[in-house]
């Protein structure tokens, strides 16, 4: 399908969330390391099989993220990844790593009975609907990905060293002087080592200030410095180790692994969308996606960035639940 941008359709009612529901059932899924994992379903038992894949890593669901699904239409399940949200213990590292993550999603599929299912997932949570749709495609009825993030070497220097840094100078050398001077080339090496070690003191500081700059990348004009001095939780510092862990290993997969891997992926219906401005995940990212699933339908939105949030992208969002659950049910 062709690419095209909002402006440019035929204008429509826009569409917005759902109205908040409360999940039918909730359990926890054992696995077999000491990770038991939080899922919860919600919206009509007998509908279309939908999982959200959260982004991150370590960022855990919503109660709103159940909203961009009909409930009246979709069986939408939920779930949080390994370390993250509910889900236990909370930022555990040791068996957490993206094969694992895969196979949690696979064995929550396979309790639930289901035989297909849609995924819906943004950022790192798109990074791993595609990945488990090429690992098990005959089980994806079709994807919706939002802020494509491919994991490759060059999306995460844009994020971390030569790229968004530009931008936000400020915030950046922020982030900058929460490690030695001595220890700075390599910056993430020197995130993950300081993470790691002992210093208490460095890693809240780094934690605090890496959650900054996350917020300053994504949210753009709209992000606010808070200068003042707050107490840093324990709670973000293991999400920061986590996240940071992910990207030190380069998201425990191939350099390139996507795309290369497109071809597994040609017969199912895929609708990507992406903000023009998301500075988190450069537009490049969905543009070469889309190169290598020319089907999909390609939905760039002008005035929108990386976060699931403003009229425009909701309206994209709810818009593409809704046309997908008109084509499975066809």
């Amino acid at each position: 399908m062709l690419k095209y941008a909002p402006e440019n359709l035929p204008q429509c009612t826009m569409k917005t969330l759902y109205p908040d529901i409360t999940p039918f059932d909730t359990f926890y899924l054992d696995t077999s390391s000491n990770h038991k994992i939080y899922v919860e379903q919600s919206g009509n038992p007998d509908g279309i099989p939908v999982v959200f894949l959260h982004g991150g890593p370590c960022s855990g669901t919503k109660p709103d993220h159940r909203c961009f699904f009909n409930p009246k239409v979709y069986r939408i399940i939920l779930f949080d990844q390994r370390g993250c949200g509910k889900s236990l213990p909370f930022g555990e590292l040791v068996d957490n790593h993206t094969a694992a993550l895969l196979e949690d999603l696979e064995n929550i599929r396979i309790q639930l009975h289901i035989r297909q299912w849609l995924l819906f997932g943004g950022s790192w949570g798109a990074t791993l609907a595609l990945l488990y749709a090429q690992q098990h495609p005959k089980h994806v009825s079709a994807l919706i990905i939002r802020g494509v993030f491919l994991a490759r070497k060059t999306d995460l220097d844009w994020f971390i060293e030569t790229g968004a840094n530009k931008i936000y100078p400020e915030q950046w050398q922020r982030l900058m002087h929460c490690i030695p001077k001595s220890h700075a080339a390599n910056l993430l090496h020197e995130l993950y080592t300081a993470l790691e070690s002992d210093d208490e003191l460095t890693q809240r500081r780094i934690a605090k200030e890496w959650n900054a700059w996350n917020a300053q990348v994504a949210l753009g004009n709209a992000f606010q410095v808070n200068s003042e001095s707050q107490h840093v939780h324990e709670h973000l510092v293991k999400q920061v180790r986590m996240e940071v862990n992910y990207a030190y290993h380069n998201y425990f997969i191939a350099e390139n692994q996507i795309l290369k891997n497109c071809d597994r992926l040609q017969h199912i219906p895929t609708i990507i969308i992406h903000g023009r401005n998301d500075l988190v995940c450069p537009l490049e990212a969905a543009d070469s996606l889309h190169k290598a699933l020319p089907h999909a339908q390609y939905i760039v939105l002008p005035h929108s960035g990386h976060i699931a949030k403003g009229d425009e992208m909701l309206n994209a969002l709810v818009s593409a639940t809704d046309n997908m659950a008109l084509l499975l049910s066809s």
